[in-house]
């Protein structure tokens, strides 16, 4: 049986973990052209899919980042700590080469959900017509701050597909 540890004064209380854990969640990894959309019952093409898009074409890459709300997280976002997001794009096959594209954001007081996203045109970012694995890591931290100095976290999101055709 454990014992208590020693008091030293009569005022004293102890707390194992009064600031509580930070908690970080990935989730909704997502690629989309920003072209326009089609309208059901018209021709489906390839150029109407946000998940199908031109060498040319603007696209989306987001992931959500959601903090917990404990005391220690809500300090670490409001000392405005950094959200590094590498989005890893596999090409699949010969053709579409491996292209690595990261984007930062920093966090603000009492906001606790983030969309992270990378926005450019798929020849401007070293791609190829082929198809694509994509996955995202993200860095929490460290905050723009002198008492800052370490990374806080690491995430893991996977499973969105890419496929990208020469216009």
């Amino acid at each position: 049986m454990k014992t208590q540890p020693v008091q030293v004064s009569d005022t004293q209380t102890r707390s194992q973990s009064i600031l509580g854990p930070v908690v970080i969640e990935l989730s909704n990894l997502n690629v989309a052209g920003v072209g326009e959309s089609f309208r059901f019952p018209e021709t489906i093409a390839p150029a109407d899919s946000p998940y199908i898009i031109a060498d040319t074409e603007t696209f989306k890459l987001s992931v959500d980042i959601e903090f917990n709300q404990q005391p220690l997280t809500q300090l670490l976002v409001c000392l405005g700590t950094t959200i590094n997001v590498k989005f890893a794009l596999e090409g699949l096959g010969n053709s579409a080469p491996d292209v690595d594209l990261a984007v930062k954001a920093v966090t603000r007081k009492d906001e606790f959900t983030y969309t992270v996203t990378f926005e450019g045109i798929p020849q401007d970012a070293g791609m190829a017509a082929g198809r694509y694995a994509i996955s995202a890591t993200v860095e929490i931290g460290p905050a723009d701050h002198d008492c800052s100095q370490q990374v806080y976290g690491y995430g893991y999101i996977a499973g969105v597909l890419l496929q990208m055709y020469a216009a």
